[in-house]
């Protein structure tokens, strides 16, 4: 009598590891590292808008470090790099619709007329 391994029982495997097909697609501990480190930068450059003057320049700079974070959130902790593209749109449509909110919003506040 033979043995099934032990992910043939779950559905939607076949049983065999991520070893036999070259390695796991995930990061390595160095690389979750390496992404917190960027996270952690990125955030406190966010933080210093507070303190330092941007200008002009200030609603544009969070916007694009608010979707580097995002972005890099969902594809390596939440691997939506190795995910399905159907997963990937719909990730990404939500940030659009987030975005287009947050605008829409403030500029009923009057935040682009100072």
């Amino acid at each position: 009598m033979t043995t099934a391994p032990a992910d043939a029982a779950v559905p939607g495997t076949s049983g065999v590891s991520d070893a036999a097909h070259g390695g796991s697609h995930g990061l390595t501990g160095r690389g979750y590292v390496r992404v917190a480190v960027i996270l952690a930068l990125i955030t406190a450059l966010e933080v210093s808008t507070y303190y330092v003057d941007f200008g002009p320049f200030f609603l544009p700079a969070l916007i694009i470090m608010m979707v580097v974070k995002f972005l890099m959130v969902v594809s390596y902790f939440m691997h939506l790099r190795f995910d399905h593209g159907l997963f990937s749109f719909l990730f990404y449509s939500g940030l659009v619709l987030a975005i287009g909110v947050y605008v829409a919003f403030l500029s009923t506040l009057h935040f682009f007329l100072r």
